[in-house]
């Protein structure tokens, strides 16, 4: 038999997914992969209870429906402060996954380099690799992961075509400040690199802390694509519904490489979200005060049991010290398919998201409603019985 590819030497399948998988199979309480366990807004699933007689049904254009492509510039272009043009500067995609395979394959060639920050989500390295792209990692310090603005130069100068930055950060729930932001535009702009931003949590922002778009920098509209998806701001994680936002030139390279991948987003899905995209603004207002009340509950669980974590500055994650409760010798992979078994809680190990050689993290979430979140603190308040 042939020679198979030899890239996926180079990384595992998802460790996210897998908990999820495992979690499944023990009965645990699935904090692992960030999806939430509440319905959808009601409009939404009211239109599409509609739509699922009405159509459509069949192939949409390839760039998505054109209704939910305009939809998506008067919303995204809303928050921006730029008006968006839905038919040369935006793509539908198969969630935001498949804006940002489609963008590093658009802006790429094989071994060019692409820059990260460690943690990063796991994605990232997988795609990197599979474009034959080398990644160059660039440490964020806990406990507010903060960079040093000479190592990220040095990266730079090592001649990377991209850096991918995901705003605000999963795992580590980092909210990159302007001043961070304009530092790294300034060198993009330097060394000639694209922004590439994965910008899912955009409106799951806590007190204290601003989301910036990179592409409203001085500069940047013309070297950045914005990914993002529907799934987290809509509860809609099944829906696979993403996109990207990026100047002609740009797009029209990240176009083809969608429309040979995909072909298109679901046409029924697409006509029910148009009508979340047209929310009013008080409709995020509302989100995020969610989000703040559910963060402040399960922090404050934590907190009474006894377990130290990070406190997130945007999304839903928590990183989670577990360096009390693992055992000597025990790999986190291995504590986090015990904890599943011995406690009923899903998390997913660090090792996963850092580049560093790291064992005492996992990650945990919180988009979940009050009692599930209840349910799992409650269960953990057994770790160290159980986990001995």
């Amino acid at each position: 038999m042939q020679e198979l590819s030899r890239k996926n030497q180079y990384f595992t399948d998802s460790v996210i997914r897998r908990m999820t998988r495992i979690s499944l199979g023990c009965g645990a309480i699935n904090l692992a992969q960030g999806f939430p366990d509440y319905d959808p807004p009601k409009a939404m699933l009211d239109r599409l209870a509609e739509v699922s007689y009405e159509g459509p049904h069949q192939y949409p254009i390839t760039m998505g429906a054109p209704n939910f492509r305009q939809a998506l510039a008067d919303k995204c272009g809303r928050f921006m402060g730029r008006k968006l043009d839905p038919d040369t500067e935006i793509v539908a995609t198969i969630g935001s996954t498949e804006a940002m395979v489609d963008t590093i394959f658009a802006l790429t060639n094989p071994g060019d380099k692409i820059i990260m920050f460690s943690p990063y989500f796991e994605n990232y390295k997988a795609q990197a690799i599979m474009a034959d792209c080398e990644p160059i990692f660039v440490p964020l310090t806990p406990p507010e992961f903060k960079f040093d603005p000479n190592v990220l130069e040095d990266a730079f100068k090592q001649g990377a075509k991209m850096i991918l930055i995901c705003n605000p950060s999963n795992p580590s729930g980092k909210v990159f400040t302007e001043e961070e932001l304009k530092l790294i535009a300034d060198l993009c702009i330097r060394y000639d690199v694209y922004a590439v931003m994965d910008e899912v949590y955009e409106h799951i922002i806590y007190e204290g802390h601003k989301h910036t778009y990179m592409n409203r920098l001085p500069g940047m509209w013309e070297r950045t694509v914005s990914c993002s998806s529907l799934s987290k701001t809509y509860s809609v994680t099944g829906w696979r519904l993403g996109y990207a936002i990026a100047p002609k030139h740009l797009m029209d390279r990240i176009k083809q490489y969608h429309d040979f991948n995909t072909v298109g987003c679901p046409s029924p899905l697409m006509e029910a979200a148009v009508v979340g995209l047209n929310f009013p603004d008080s409709y995020y207002e509302e989100f995020g005060a969610h989000y703040a009340h559910m963060k402040q509950l399960f922090t404050g669980g934590l907190k009474d049991i006894g377990i130290k974590f990070t406190d997130p500055e945007g999304a839903y994650f928590v990183l989670a010290d577990i360096s009390e409760f693992r055992k000597k010798g025990q790999s986190d992979v291995e504590f986090c398919e015990q904890l599943a078994e011995k406690v009923g809680v899903g998390c997913v190990p660090g090792s996963s998201f850092f580049k560093e050689d790291v064992n005492d993290i996992v990650r945990l979430h919180f988009a979940k409603k009050d009692e599930t979140l209840l349910a799992a603190l409650d269960r953990l308040s057994s770790i160290r019985e159980k986990m001995k």
